[in-house]
């Protein structure tokens, strides 16, 4: 049986104010370790991160639909908990917290829409699969790309510690050549 448009208005309010949420919830990360006054939000990092699995994905020959998926709703539970950095809270326990975010937020939607989110969001953070492992990268590129481009505005500021972060993590050798560009050009 097919929803009206009213039923579908409600059923779908809590996922959609989740995804708006994320507009408004900055990146802990630049503001702990860099002094960013105003950072990026986590929907700005979404955004570039899902565009970079685009193009990565294609060039990988991957599956960028189920990596560009798997991109959108990656950090959506930090709608819920906000940005949690690992200096915060350990990590298992940030994982029971954004699964709990995660399974609210997706509770109003379809059972079958609902269950492939989970599952994708789930590969993402038990990194079980080429492309959740291609993301766990690229999530560290939009980073090192994030560092550089803050190093442009904010001169004074050293954010070595995150190309270094980025160049541990990432494996991928077309993602190394994007990084060692980066770092090169960083001096």
């Amino acid at each position: 049986m097919r929803e009206t448009a009213a039923d579908s208005d409600v059923l779908f309010e809590d996922f959609c104010n989740a995804v708006v949420a994320l507009k408004g919830v900055p990146r802990q990360g630049w503001i702990e370790r860099a002094q960013i006054a105003s950072p990026e939000s986590v929907a700005d990092h979404t955004f570039s991160t899902s565009v970079l699995v685009m193009l990565f994905g294609d060039i990988i020959k991957l599956d960028t639909c189920k990596l560009i998926r798997m991109s959108l709703l990656h950090d959506l539970a930090e709608s819920v908990t906000g940005d949690i950095t690992p200096d915060q809270m350990p990590r298992k326990e940030k994982i029971a917290l954004e699964r709990d975010a995660m399974r609210g937020i997706l509770s109003s939607l379809p059972a079958e829409i609902r269950h492939e989110y989970m599952r994708l969001w789930e590969e993402f953070v038990d990194d079980t699969s080429d492309e959740s492992r291609l993301l766990h990268e690229i999530d560290k590129l939009d980073m090192a790309l994030q560092a550089s481009e803050y190093c442009k505005r904010y001169e004074e500021k050293s954010l070595a510690v995150f190309l270094n972060d980025a160049s541990r993590s990432i494996q991928d050798p077309v993602l190394k050549g994007v990084l060692r560009s980066i770092t090169n050009a960083k001096g």
